[in-house]
């Protein structure tokens, strides 16, 4: 290519100011906002979830590449841009120490909030890739009794370390969802599924809106425990009979954290390098400050306060977008936090 290519930028998407300098056109853009038109004379898409690449909004267009500052994929058409030559890269695993922090963040508050100590429970998790595994790693380090669910890893690694959802969901306090949205698993969380768990369990979905039927979890909230929701039906016009029902609620910012942030654009920004051959950019990466001393007692508190985006949901579901695209990126635990953390008697707080 002797000109320029033009990279169209979600402009949501930190840390990529002057980084394409001198070797690209950078238009930038809100994720939500990006048409066919905006897309046709780009030459590559730097998007998260909020701009969706199918054939009507790619067909004619010159991407070549196209870049998803998120962990999933559901909102490209992968057999599209497979066939027609376009290279599709995002960051798997990227927010998944900000998604484990969420999800203990929550549970501490929902503990304290309903005077339930969380020791001696058990929790369940529902998909275990990149999250679920760091998931799962805090939950035994903290005492729980852990079980997993996840039909892909069991058929290939054999079914001794995995457990079935109907087991899952008779024998978990906790029940915390963290699959990608599949044919499989859209709306996989019904009214079977719900009619399956405890009575007095709590439900965590952290991964994807769709992947839950609100009007079963409705109808099966009051003889639940809890109901923490992070991502919605019909996002950002969330349904407010849901939001009702439930005990923490956040505008789909679980992996919000400024670590997942920069692993996602050092990702996005390295795969681009190599599909335009910027080799200087190869190893790019992204240093972030020091974050601030948090005292071991109130790392399940002060690292995220949670009832201040509740608050804010709450207030204002009609702002959800706003709330989300203002959200300051929080910062996850450090390695050294994270291992004082089965000492902050997590089930007293």
């Amino acid at each position: 290519m002797n000109r320029q290519p033009v990279i169209l930028i979600d402009k949501e998407v930190p840390f990529l100011e002057g980084v394409f300098d001198n070797r690209a056109v950078v238009r930038l853009m809100k994720g939500a906002e990006i048409t066919a038109t905006d897309i046709g004379d780009a030459d590559a898409l730097i998007i998260r979830t909020r701009t969706e690449c199918v054939p009507r909004t790619l067909e004619g267009s010159r991407v070549s590449f196209i870049g998803s500052a998120t962990i999933g994929t559901d909102h490209i058409d992968t057999g599209y841009c497979t066939s027609h030559g376009i290279e599709v890269a995002n960051a798997p695993g990227c927010n998944a120490g900000a998604v484990m922090q969420y999800v203990f963040t929550a549970l501490a508050g929902w503990s304290g909030k309903k005077g339930r100590s969380l020791s001696g429970m058990t929790m369940g998790i529902i998909g275990v890739g990149n999250v679920g595994r760091r998931v799962a790693e805090l939950a035994r380090m903290l005492g729980f009794r852990v079980l997993l669910n996840d039909p892909p890893r069991a058929a290939a690694e054999g079914p001794h370390n995995f457990s079935d959802l109907p087991q899952i969901l008779s024998l978990s306090d906790i029940v915390t969802l963290h699959v990608p949205l599949t044919a499989d698993t859209f709306a996989m969380a019904g009214d079977s599924f719900f009619r399956k768990m405890k009575d007095g369990a709590c439900f965590i979905n952290t991964s994807r809106g769709a992947v839950v039927n609100e009007e079963a979890l409705r109808k099966h909230a009051p003889r639940l425990g809890g109901v923490i929701l992070d991502v919605w039906n019909n996002e950002p016009d969330i349904d407010e009979r849901t939001l009702g029902v439930t005990d923490i609620a956040t505008p789909h910012i679980a992996g919000y954290s400024l670590e997942g942030k920069r692993n996602a654009s050092q990702t996005v920004v390295r795969a681009m390098a190599h599909h335009f051959r910027w080799e200087d950019l190869y190893d790019f990466s992204i240093k972030l400050p020091v974050p601030d001393f948090v005292p071991e007692h109130l790392l399940f508190k002060d690292c995220f306060p949670i009832f201040v985006e509740d608050s804010k949901l709450r207030s204002s579901p009609n702002q959800f977008e706003s709330w989300r695209s203002g959200y300051t990126f929080r910062r996850e635990w450090t390695r050294e936090q994270f291992n004082q953390l089965p000492q902050c008697l997590l089930h007293k707080i």
